[in-house]
């Protein structure tokens, strides 16, 4: 890990009001050091507020509010930046983990895992879960038990410049094997399963197709 190094959460929200507040407090508590960043993605509820603010006038997707959210932390000179759901669903806790991964097994791109403790994850889920990373393990070639984790860590210099094609759910995978085509080194930490009453807002049916169509540009596109 870089000596002092200035590291950034960003967290995409879209009407997260009551949940924004205390994972603020936690990320507090557990990294002090760290500065979030709310993407407000169009909300229509008071989610905003407590941190470093950027406001899309218009719900645009998670993939954009992460571009936006990258975009940030290479402009203000940020070394690490964490990517977290707004929703609880991630445990600030454990972002020392993440550091601690990154330190140790020398990584530029540390991915949360729950597959180790999956027995509560809905069967439809696990299943996708298994296939896709499969299938996006290949492409990056290292094996990555949850692509479709968004509990991250990055290194931001890998991010500068980084073109990226998809803007919705399939741009998770799309990150992952872009910077691994950019020689970043991959690497996984096991991380809490948490499911709340929120209900995923991926759909089964246009998330999976533009997941095959991803697919499809990647293993034609190799350009990184």
């Amino acid at each position: 890990m870089d000596e002092t190094p200035k590291i950034g959460a960003i967290l995409p929200a879209l009407n997260v009001e009551a949940h924004l507040g205390p994972l603020l407090a936690n990320i507090g508590r557990a990294a002090p050091g760290v500065t979030a960043l709310v993407i407000d993605d169009g909300c229509t509820d008071r989610t905003a507020g407590g941190a470093e603010l950027i406001v899309h006038p218009r719900n645009m997707g998670k993939g954009a509010a992460l571009l936006t959210g990258f975009a940030w932390a290479v402009e203000n000179g940020y070394d690490w930046v964490f990517t977290m759901d707004a929703d609880g669903q991630h445990l600030p806790a454990e972002m020392p983990n993440f550091l601690r991964a990154a330190e140790n097994g020398k990584l530029d791109v540390v991915i949360g895992t729950r597959m180790q403790d999956n027995d509560d994850m809905p069967w439809l889920r696990r299943m996708t879960n298994i296939f896709t990373s499969a299938v996006i393990s290949r492409l990056c070639g290292t094996r990555i038990p949850d692509t479709q984790n968004g509990y991250r860590l990055l290194r931001v210099s890998y991010l500068d410049g980084l073109v990226l094609k998809t803007r919705n759910y399939d741009m998770e995978s799309e990150i992952l094997v872009r910077l691994a085509r950019r020689g970043a080194r991959l690497g996984s930490v096991p991380v809490s399963t948490i499911y709340g009453e929120q209900q995923s807002s991926i759909n089964p049916v246009r998330d999976t197709v533009r997941f095959f169509r991803l697919v499809a540009a990647l293993v034609f596109d190799r350009d990184g």
